[in-house]
């Protein structure tokens, strides 16, 4: 990320001088939109500035990651792409732009609006003639929709994701897509030994390819859906790198936590779910500037055993304040 925003600025993109809030760069990049149409939007002419182009596609490459560890700064990222566009044309990175616009919208409790955003980077992909942007632009833009859409039906989202990620050698995106899905799979209540199939496939895939991140956050609903089956199996051995992983990362950490809050929970083990809950709660707040689905799902699992643990501690008052704040998270997400 360092080395993107270094670049950047040789460029004239200065990413280093925002001070902006999430709200704050969420909210004038809509007022930057607000005087255009979706048509006009969708008929901007094609970017030709090789200088902006290189630019959008460093400023592409930050988004995810940016997303995930720098969550305060990612919108103004976002800002950038689509200030970039409109000045100076569309490219292929520009849907990136709408679709995290979208994300970040939704997240902020305007759900309405961010599914506009995302509808409307799908659109921009057929316009701007390159489905490079494809596999992001699905599986960032998916989550939303499910807000929105039945599940189940969003489910083939993600298989049209991974084929055009694959298309375009873009393998992360691919393994974002399979990740999704299969989460998504167990929570929109697909058979258990189908999400046991699909979950141990995608371990492989991710192993195979040493996306170590990926494979760790998918081994974590991995033991959800194997304790659900009543599978005990023996836990394989973690590398220092794993070790190093559980530790300092906050998607995989947010991720082992609430899975073993929601396996807790589902068994009635009330100890394992306090301890699992308090966990999730210190690190949840430094994760992803997206929304996903996830976030609903976390918030309301989380809500049930907070209230659960309320009923039963020392620390009630503590407890139900946070189910209040689930609820509330809830509601904004409605």
């Amino acid at each position: 990320i360092e080395k993107g925003i270094d670049i950047l600025a040789n460029l004239g993109i200065d990413l280093r001088g925002c001070r902006s809030s999430m709200e704050a760069s969420v909210q004038e990049t809509k007022d930057l939109l607000s005087i255009f149409t979706d048509d006009e939007i969708l008929n901007t002419r094609p970017m030709t500035d090789p200088t902006m182009i290189m630019a959008m596609k460093f400023l592409g490459k930050l988004e995810l990651g940016m997303a995930q560890i720098m969550p305060e700064s990612a919108p103004f990222v976002t800002q950038q792409i689509i200030q970039l566009s409109l000045l100076h044309g569309m490219s292929p990175v520009s849907p990136i732009g709408f679709v995290h616009l979208g994300s970040y919208m939704a997240k902020l409790g305007d759900i309405s609006e961010g599914y506009h955003y995302v509808k409307l980077a799908r659109s921009l992909i057929d316009k701007v003639g390159s489905r490079e942007s494809a596999g992001e632009v699905i599986s960032m833009g998916t989550h939303i929709r499910a807000y929105v859409e039945p599940l189940q039906a969003t489910l083939e989202y993600h298989n049209e994701g991974y084929a055009a990620a694959m298309l375009s050698g873009d393998i992360i995106q691919a393994a974002l897509n399979i990740s999704l899905k299969i989460l998504n799979m167990f929570f929109a209540g697909v058979n258990l030994q189908t999400t046991r199939e699909k979950c141990a496939e995608a371990v492989n895939f991710l192993d195979e390819r040493k996306m170590v991140i990926f494979m760790m956050n998918q081994q974590c609903l991995q033991k959800s859906v194997l304790k659900l089956i009543g599978t005990v199996e023996k836990p394989n051995s973690t590398s220092a790198e794993e070790e190093n992983i559980l530790t300092t990362n906050n998607s995989v950490r947010t991720s082992n936590y609430f899975q073993g809050a929601f396996s807790s929970f589902m068994f009635r083990s009330y100890d394992d779910s306090k301890h699992y809950a308090e966990k999730y709660l210190d690190c949840v707040g430094n994760t992803w500037a997206n929304l996903f689905l996830q976030h609903a799902l976390h918030a309301f699992y989380i809500g049930l055993v907070s209230f659960w643990v309320a009923r039963k501690s020392k620390d009630g008052q503590q407890w139900h304040e946070r189910g209040k704040r689930s609820k509330l998270a809830l509601k904004k997400w409605a």
